[in-house]
């Protein structure tokens, strides 16, 4: 953005010093293209202000959402500790349902 502002000054220095003159239909249209220049790199340093501003206040929210979350759903810890399937036994399932006698939904003897 530096850069910009710099060379629109060079721009506003070069027509002062090579005596552009607001009488001559060019040395008008010269000074006002000059002057909307300085008008656009002014508008563009505020937007940039601007966004930055509106940069920190999201990071700020999102440091608060993460908050609000931790307070409401916890920490990843305590979910993984929650769901612990160390407790139950796939082997013990598959034996339940491997007798051919077996209902596999209820687990009673079939009688045939």
């Amino acid at each position: 953005m530096e850069y910009l502002i710099q060379k629109v000054s060079y721009l506003r220095g070069l027509a002062d010093g090579l005596g552009v003159d607001e009488s001559s239909k060019e040395g008008k249209l010269l000074l006002q293209i000059v002057d909307v220049l300085e008008e656009f790199t002014d508008v563009l340093n505020e937007t940039i202000e601007n966004q930055e501003e509106l940069e920190e206040y999201v990071t700020f929210i999102d440091e608060d959402l993460a908050d609000v979350e931790d307070e409401i759903y916890g920490t990843d810890e305590d979910y993984d500790e929650d769901y612990d399937y160390d407790d139950f036994d796939f082997d013990d399932f598959d034996d339940f349902c491997d007798d051919e006698d077996c209902c596999c939904h209820c687990g009673e003897e079939d009688e045939e």
